[in-house]
């Protein structure tokens, strides 16, 4: 066999790099919202059930979810960009 198909590998990261940047962003993304969604849940889930209330803290923790995630996410962004901005300066 050559050199030239030995090294040939499954994915060329270099050809697509970009776009695996860009994909890895968005499943980041998406994962801290519903991360932190889902653990705003089960505190507003458990609250419920050791309180007695019918669905009162699991409204107020799914609601506290999305806008912790929207935080979180938003604050990835901006690190993201400002590390992006850093690295066009330089």
């Amino acid at each position: 066999m050559s050199d030239d198909k030995k090294k040939k590998s499954f994915f060329n990261y270099d050809k697509h790099r970009d776009w695996t940047e860009n994909f890895a962003l968005m499943m980041q993304i998406g994962l801290t919202m519903a991360g932190s969604i889902i653990f705003c849940f089960f505190i507003g889930l458990y609250l419920d059930r050791w309180l007695g209330t019918r669905g009162l803290f699991l409204m107020i923790g799914i609601l506290l979810g999305i806008a912790g995630g929207g935080v979180t996410v938003y604050r990835q962004l901006q690190d993201m960009l400002k590390d992006k901005h850093k690295d066009e300066d330089e």
